[in-house]
């Protein structure tokens, strides 16, 4: 009665610590020899809070990252065109957070294992394929030395990220992700915070973009917080773009001449870049949605099953959300391709309206790109430009799409009711 869980990543992990916590028998292989504090910064939203909340996992999140108050969008001379509070400040029952992807990552991995012991989470082996027999899954997985074993479960999930061989072979004629022209520069900052002091920022329009937010609490005797910073910039799609890895190290003067003149009172964005003690360089890319992500006794949570651009702070959100909506379907149908099925059915028609509002302009920042359309980033008075009406409507429906409703989501009851556990009457 084990579930396989293809990835240890924020997906698998969450989804292990789900199982664990409902009653289930689950076994996580990750393909990495050693865990580590990978990646920059990101945004969890009170939809995924929510779930790490009711995971046990609140005492520990304000150690690894800083709520979120408020988000605001900028022009590229730095004039204000939108802000909005964002978490409890807005009026969910939930904070947002911003934190640094690699100690959630931790935070996860170390959680699971203190809770499940270390017997449960198997390191150095990839997955690189599946079978279906007649009342379970075969993961196949093989190590660095190319040694090959098989592992035997009722079900298998792919947890195994944008590259994953379980939707290889699900979708055998994907191909590679697809680019569509922007490549990203992402670091970290050691500096003052700006605006309110826990404010995230999104400053330019579709072509150059700069985004920033705090993700640890000010230093009372620095005043100092570790402040994510990502640069965006669009070219041809059909230029050529570098394999995408989060550990690939890239050189600032790519990226920086371009951001000579973003130097505003509240922020300045090349010395925030030159403080960077490292730079990542990474294309953006995503997959179209699958037709299906179930096949048997198989399916998919995550990246790899919904890879969608970086916009509008829902992508290890949404993960968090897979496996808490996966552990749901098996309180309801038990360790079944029903439970499976249910799953799907529920959130592959959400998450591909997102991968296609992000693709196709529907995000948030879409907003920007009118502004500068209309006036060139300059005006006197934003109402002149994009009146107040126009930019809460936008803003509204991006989170009805992407499931960030306030109401519905602080009317909606638990996913997992407390104290639920597979097989119980």
């Amino acid at each position: 009665m084990t579930v396989l869980i293809a990835g240890g990543g924020i997906a698998g992990l969450t989804f292990a610590l789900t199982c664990h916590q409902i009653g289930v028998p689950f076994k996580v292989f990750e393909a990495v020899e050693e865990v580590k504090p990978l990646g920059v910064g990101i945004n969890l939203q009170p939809s995924a809070v929510r779930e790490l909340f009711d995971l046990g996992l609140e005492p520990y999140l304000g150690g690894i990252g800083v709520r979120t108050r408020d988000y605001g969008m900028y022009t590229k001379t730095g004039l204000e065109i939108w802000t909005e509070p964002r978490g409890t400040w807005a009026g969910y029952k939930w904070p947002q957070y911003s934190v640094h992807r690699g100690r959630l990552h931790m935070l996860l991995h170390d959680q699971l294992l203190e809770r499940a012991g270390p017997g449960c989470f198997e390191t150095g082996w990839s997955a690189t394929g599946f079978e279906n027999t007649g009342d379970g899954a075969v993961l196949h997985l093989r190590n660095r030395a190319g040694e090959t074993r098989r592992e035997t479960g009722t079900l298998l999930l792919g947890a195994d990220g944008i590259h994953s061989a379980i939707r290889a072979q699900i979708a055998p004629d994907e191909g590679p992700p697809a680019w569509g022209g922007y490549i990203l520069w992402r670091g970290t900052t050691r500096a003052k915070p700006f605006l309110t002091g826990a404010s995230m920022v999104m400053v330019g329009y579709d072509a150059q973009r700069f985004v920033s937010y705090p993700i640890s609490e000010t230093d009372p005797e620095t005043g100092e917080a570790l402040i994510n910073w990502i640069a965006s910039v669009r070219y041809n799609p059909d230029d050529h773009w570098n394999k995408e890895d989060w550990n690939r190290l890239a050189r600032i003067e790519d990226f920086l001449p371009r951001y000579r003149d973003w130097r505003f009172d509240w922020l300045d964005v090349p010395a925030m870049v030159l403080a960077a003690d490292k730079v990542f360089e990474y294309p953006m890319v995503d997959r179209d949605p699958l037709d299906r992500w179930t096949h048997g006794r198989v399916s998919l949570i995550g990246d790899a099953a919904h890879a969608a651009y970086p916009v509008g702070s829902n992508g290890a959100g949404q993960a968090i959300v897979d496996a808490r909506k996966l552990g749901a379907a098996f309180v309801r149908h038990g360790l079944t391709n029903a439970a499976l099925q249910a799953f799907e059915d529920e959130m592959r028609p959400v998450t591909a309206k997102v991968i296609h509002a992000n693709r196709g302009g529907g995000g948030p920042d879409a907003i920007l790109d009118v502004v500068e359309e209309r006036c060139g980033g300059t005006f006197d008075d934003i109402e002149d430009v994009m009146p107040y009406a126009e930019l809460k409507a936008h803003a509204d429906r991006y989170k009805k799409v992407a499931g960030f409703s306030i109401e519905e989501l602080n009317a909606s009851p638990p996913t997992i009711a407390a104290g639920a556990r597979v097989g119980a009457a």
